[in-house]
């Protein structure tokens, strides 16, 4: 009978050291740009979306055991919202917080209920205003394309392999799978911009 030398019980896997609370003291007191890298909210931001949500009722239960702080929870869900693929397994980020896989997926659901409550949404989900539009146009127009300051939507993410390594800047062009490609972006633009000869070109 076959036997699995390399199986481990369950309640002995070793657990390394949190890095979750050096992101919420260090990092988030002295680094605050490496403390946006992990969690991809500003302290400032991080701050104010606890005290938005710390007081939602599924933070609280009757249990023997309590739950995390709401602070430790929101950074560990924004942890796996801010990473992809392998990152973003909930064997990642337990091993980044040093908990549970189970507790991951708790924390996830706990987070996701208190901000689709219907109060928070209308609180924080709203359109931009003007003047926020205005400032997000003249940030494209200076970092990137002049041609798409008034485009409202931008879809990227597609790789079209090259058959061979451009001469000029080849190593530009080589991508995260190890391939030399180009980068194809969708671009929506207003409906006030769709008739302008930059469009129809």
């Amino acid at each position: 009978m076959y036997e699995n030398r390399y199986e481990i019980p369950r309640d002995t896997l070793p657990r390394g050291p949190s890095y979750l609370h050096h992101v919420l003291t260090a990092l988030k007191a002295g680094r605050p740009d490496h403390f946006r890298q992990n969690l991809r909210v500003s302290p400032r931001t991080f701050d104010k979306l606890v005290a938005a949500l710390e007081d939602d009722p599924v933070f609280f239960n009757n249990s023997n055991h309590p739950q995390l702080p709401v602070e430790q929870q929101i950074a560990v869900a924004l942890y796996r919202f801010g990473h992809d693929g392998n990152a973003a397994s909930m064997q990642a980020v337990a091993n980044w917080a040093g908990l549970g896989k189970g507790t991951i997926h708790l924390i996830t659901r706990r987070i996701m209920t208190a901000v689709l409550r219907p109060d928070f949404m209308q609180q924080a989900v709203h359109l931009p205003t003007d003047e926020e539009k205005e400032r997000a146009k003249c940030w494209v127009h200076k970092h990137s394309c002049k041609a798409w300051r008034n485009g409202w939507c931008f879809v990227d993410g597609t790789l079209i392999p090259l058959d061979q390594r451009p001469t000029w800047y080849g190593e530009s062009y080589f991508d995260r799978k190890c391939n030399y490609s180009l980068n194809f972006q969708v671009w929506i633009p207003s409906l006030c911009q769709r008739n302008s000869p930059i469009t129809r070109s």
